[in-house]
C-alpha cells in the first residue's frame, strides 16, 4: 500500500480513538497501537465524564466498537513501536506484538479462565484495590473483551509447571500457549502520538500520609470506588471493604510543586467527585481544601458554583506545602494554613488527593524512537511560538492529547482533529 494512504497513532485513549476514526473516514488505513490489552485509555476508569456528567462508559463504548468493527483500522494492543525511520509521506516503522495467548477470534469473553488459574497480582487498573489473575482482562466491559495471560506471572508459561488449568476451563479451545511475539514492518505517511498520561506517586508526598494511612486515597482510586465497573461496584467504602465513610476531604493542587505545573483538570474533577460521594451517600460531609482554582471553561464555573453552594465546603489554605496529615484515634486530622497564616486542623474519615498529571511512562522510549524531542516537563515537545501547535520537531510526527501536556477530554479531542487535518494536508499535497 502507498504510505501515504497509511497511518500509524499510538495510543487508544479519547485522542487516538477519535483521530483514528476521522482517518478512517477520510479513507486512510490507521494501524492503532495500544500498548495495553484494551483500548479506551483513562476515560473508561472514570464513573462519569465532566461537565456534563456523562457515563463515561456510555460515551466510550459505542467508539470503541466503531474502531474495533473499522475495516480501515487495524488495532494491535498489547503492542509497542520498536523503531521509526524515513521521513514524513514514507515513515518505516516495526511494530512489536506481543503474544497474547489467547484466541481473539475464539474467545468470548465468558471468564471461566480466571477463577481456576492459582496465581494473582495486584490489579494496577483498579489501582491496587483489588487483584487479578495471570490471565485477566483489565476491567469488566474491557473492550475488547478478551482475556491476556502475563507470561511473567503464568505458572506454564514461565516454567515453573504444566499448570492447564485455564485451557481445561474454556470450552471454546481459545487459550493457545503457543502464540509467539510478532514483530510487523508496515509503511505509514504520518504518525500521531497520543500516549496519554500517568498520575505523580502520591507517596512521594510523606506528609501527606498516603500508603501508611488506609483512610488516604488518591483521586483514580475514588474514581474506581465510584464507578459501576470498578471493584466495590459503585459503592463508595474505605479500604476495608465495608465502611461508609461520614466525612471526607479533597486536596487539591496534590504535587504541584513537585511537576512544576497545573494540571488543569484537578479542580473540575475534584467538584464532580463531590457531586458523585454525595450521590453515594447523601448524609456525607465533604471540604474542598484548596489555594487556587482553575477553571478554564465555562462549564466548569458553573458545575463548581454548584458544587460550593450545595455539595461541599471550600476551606482556603495559603501555603499548600505547609499542609499534612496524621492519623488520631482513628480518624485523619489535617493540619494546615488558613488565610490568615494561623494552623488550622480538621478530622475526616476519608482524604481524596489531587494527584498531578505527568507524562505516560516510557515517555523518554518514545521521543527517542520516534526522534522527537521533550519539553522540559517531559511531555512531547511542540514548536515553540506558535501557539495550540500540535507538530514536533520531526516533519509528519504530531503530538495530541495529553501526551503533549494535561487536559481534559474535549480540548485532546480538539488537538486529535488538528492532527488529523494536519496529515491529511501533508498526505494530500
Amino acid at each position: 500500500m502507498d504510505p501515504k494512504e497509511t497511518v500509524l497513532v499510538i495510543g487508544s485513549g479519547i485522542a487516538g480513538m477519535e483521530a483514528s476514526l476521522m482517518l478512517s473516514k477520510a479513507g486512510k488505513k490507521v494501524y492503532l497501537v495500544e500498548k495495553l490489552p484494551l483500548i479506551g485509555g483513562n476515560v473508561i476508569k472514570t464513573g462519569e465524564s465532566f461537565p456534563n456528567m456523562e457515563c463515561s462508559t456510555c460515551l466510550v463504548a459505542p467508539i470503541q466498537q466503531e474502531i474495533l468493527q473499522d475495516k480501515n483500522i487495524e488495532v494491535l494492543t498489547v503492542s509497542n513501536v520498536q523503531s521509526v525511520g524515513g521521513e514524513a509521506g514514507n515513515f518505516d516503522v516495526t511494530i512489536l506484538k506481543k503474544a497474547r495467548y489467547v484466541n481473539i477470534s475464539a474467545c468470548l469473553g465468558c471468564g471461566m479462565c480466571y477463577p481456576v488459574c492459582p496465581v494473582s497480582q495486584p490489579n494496577n487498573w483498579e489501582q491496587g484495590l483489588i487483584e487479578k489473575k495471570a490471565i485477566y482482562v483489565e476491567c469488566a466491559g474491557s473492550l475488547p473483551n478478551v482475556p491476556v495471560i502475563d507470561s511473567k506471572l503464568c505458572l506454564r508459561l514461565n516454567g515453573t509447571e504444566e499448570c492447564n488449568l485455564c485451557t481445561e476451563a474454556c470450552m471454546f479451545a481459545a487459550i493457545d500457549f503457543s502464540e509467539q511475539d510478532e514483530l510487523i514492518e508496515i509503511k505509514a505517511g504520518a504518525i500521531i502520538a497520543a500516549t496519554g498520561f500517568d498520575t505523580i506517586d502520591a507517596t512521594e508526598i510523606e506528609q501527606l500520609g498516603y500508603g501508611k494511612y488506609p483512610g488516604v486515597f488518591t483521586a483514580y482510586e475514588l474514581e474506581r470506588l465510584l464507578a459501576s465497573n470498578g471493584p466495590t461496584e459503585g459503592k463508595l467504602r474505605l479500604r476495608d471493604g465495608e465502611t461508609k465513610p461520614e466525612t471526607a476531604a479533597i486536596i487539591h493542587c496534590t504535587g504541584r510543586d513537585l511537576v512544576g505545573y497545573c494540571s488543569n483538570v484537578c479542580c473540575s474533577y475534584a467538584a464532580r467527585h463531590a457531586h458523585f460521594m454525595k450521590e453515594k451517600l447523601p448524609e456525607i460531609k465533604i471540604y474542598d481544601i484548596y489555594t487556587d482554582l482553575c477553571l478554564p471553561d465555562k462549564h466548569y464555573q458553573k458545575l463548581n458554583t454548584e458544587i460550593r453552594k450545595t455539595k461541599s465546603t471550600y476551606i482556603y489554605q495559603s501555603e499548600p506545602d505547609k499542609l499534612n496529615i496524621e492519623e488520631i484515634n482513628g480518624k485523619l486530622k489535617i493540619n494546615y494554613l488558613d488565610n490568615q497564616g494561623t494552623t488550622s486542623g480538621l478530622e475526616v474519615d476519608m482524604v481524596i488527593l489531587t494527584t498531578a498529571i505527568k507524562p505516560a511512562s516510557g515517555m523518554p522510549e518514545i521521543a527517542d524512537i520516534l526522534g522527537i524531542n521533550l519539553d522540559k516537563y517531559g511531555f512531547l515537545q511542540t514548536q515553540e511560538g506558535s501557539i495550540g501547535s500540535i507538530c514536533t520537531n520531526r516533519s509528519g510526527i504530531y503530538a495530541v492529547g495529553c501526551a503533549e501536556g494535561p487536559k481534559d477530554i474535549p480540548s485532546s479531542v480538539v488537538q486529535s482533529s488538528a492532527a488529523v487535518a494536519q496529515v491529511m494536508n501533508l498526505l494530500e499535497s
